[in-house]
């Protein structure tokens, strides 16, 4: 075996044991102020040179590669494992309901509240109906369903637009590739699209007489069922576009400003380490999970630290806006049902099969 995988994977779960913990966060929604202007390359240098600290990231990545470890291995005589799947595959369908109601929540919320997608960036409601009627429009025909290919596409340019005002807007980049994948999948079921198709395509139906779009319907979900296998890699590479972002330039490339959140909300009392430690692997494990999720690598496991991940940080940083999360929640329940897809590692691996009658499947 390449000796270069062993590494890789060692690497990924030296950081992992710290995922039970409140790192994950948008560092701009619950700071004010940069922080100390530090050299990212000479703090990591200096954290990592405590024996201390090395010793715990030596400690906990054997540990945690010696687990992944035993678990690919005894991994194909687990039918739990394979009954898991089998049923997440049932909810597939459900996926755009997932997604709608991860985008159209805090779309609403942000209408009301009076900010561009990122809390950061925000507007007068007052002095700006417009945009504001225009987010709390979206968002509620988003959660009805309603002409979702239609309201996703102007949800695309609306995004466009904001991050041409304020770039700030990057720091909610998930809603991109969660537009994308309804623009692809449609409103599914429950939906209005879905209930007004089927009255309008019945034979003798008063609607389907005057209803103007369900023919452009049944051919937009014609024309884009070729990339509906693509959903999955639209949705995890940009959650993990996201992570890396935040790992990257939100902690490692600001030691500052994140050390204000350990700080604030100390951090080191939970686990008692210093408080570079807390900076370093919050930042390494976010850009490595987002790495596993971009090469589909046990995807369907990151999806579900990423979800335990979001739910610790929002208990531990109580003000953490919970709407700016939403969004990554539904892509998190979203790819841990649909798994990987094609284009993805697990996709190329795939699992040996418990029997004959068993066919291979995904390594997720």
């Amino acid at each position: 075996m390449d000796t270069r995988i062993p590494s890789f994977i060692g690497t990924v779960a030296l950081v992992l044991t710290l995922l039970s913990r409140p790192a994950a966060a948008h560092v701009d929604y619950v700071t004010e102020g940069p922080g100390e202007a530090l050299d990212a390359v000479a703090f990591a240098i200096s954290v990592l040179s405590n024996p201390v600290n090395a010793a715990v990231f030596g400690i906990s990545g054997l540990a945690v590669t010696g687990g992944l470890a035993a678990y690919l291995w005894v991994r194909p005589t687990i039918a739990d494992i394979v009954i898991l799947r089998d049923v997440l595959v049932g909810y597939a369908d459900l996926v755009p309901w997932m997604l709608r109601l991860s985008v159209g929540l805090p779309l609403v919320g942000a209408g009301f509240q009076g900010y561009l997608f990122a809390p950061t960036v925000t507007f007068d409601p007052a002095t700006s109906p417009v945009v504001r009627i225009l987010f709390i429009g979206l968002g509620f025909t988003l959660l009805f369903g309603l002409a979702t290919r239609i309201v996703t596409t102007i949800g695309l340019v609306t995004f466009g637009w904001a991050l041409s005002v304020d770039p700030g807007v990057v720091l909610a980049m998930e809603y991109v590739p969660a537009f994308l994948a309804l623009l692809i999948l449609g409103g599914g079921r429950p939906s209005a699209d879905h209930m007004l198709q089927r009255v309008a395509s019945t034979d003798g139906t008063y609607y389907g007489r005057v209803d103007p779009v369900h023919h452009l319907k049944g051919f937009l979900d014609t024309t884009t069922a070729t990339y509906r296998e693509y959903v999955p890699v639209i949705i995890r590479v940009g959650m993990g576009v996201t992570f890396i972002y935040l790992g990257l330039f939100q902690k490692l490339a600001e030691p500052g400003q994140a050390l204000l959140v350990v700080e604030k909300y100390n951090l080191t009392a939970v686990v008692p380490v210093d408080p570079g430690m807390w900076v370093l692997g919050a930042g390494l494990t976010e850009m490595l999970v987002g790495l596993v999720l971009i090469f589909g690598f046990m995807t369907r496991g990151a999806a579900a630290v990423s979800f335990v991940l979001f739910t610790t940080t929002l208990f531990g940083l109580p003000d953490d806006p919970v709407l700016a999360h939403i969004t990554l929640f539904g892509m998190a329940s979203a790819v841990f049902t649909m798994g990987a897809g094609p284009l993805s590692f697990d996709d190329w691996f795939g699992r040996p099969a418990q029997s004959d009658r068993e066919s291979v499947v995904s390594a997720d």
